[in-house]
């Protein structure tokens, strides 16, 4: 469970390093007491955690880990290229 444990903070806290909400927190931080800002952020990112683990835990009762691993990387791959094709235009 440890190593588990481990693995998920590291994905998700790589996951996290520049985007769109670390650049909204460090805009919020600037106008903001930072205590009110970590607080209301960290709320906001274990009510939206909470989420996706219940429907995570929800949806893998009637789909396979296989496709939802599948389905996960080809989500993806298309937010990349869309954000590929954004960036080139």
């Amino acid at each position: 469970m440890t190593g588990e444990l481990i693995k998920i903070f590291i994905t998700v806290f790589l996951a996290e390093l520049g985007d769109k909400t670390q650049l909204a927190v460090l805009g919020f931080a600037s106008t903001t007491k930072p205590w009110v800002v970590f607080v209301g952020a960290s709320a906001a990112l274990v009510a939206i955690t909470a989420l996706g683990s219940v429907a995570g835990a929800a949806i893998g009762k009637v789909v396979s880990p296989k496709v939802i691993n599948i389905s996960a990387g080809v989500l993806f791959i298309i937010l990349g290229v869309m954000y590929i094709l954004k960036g080139i235009r």
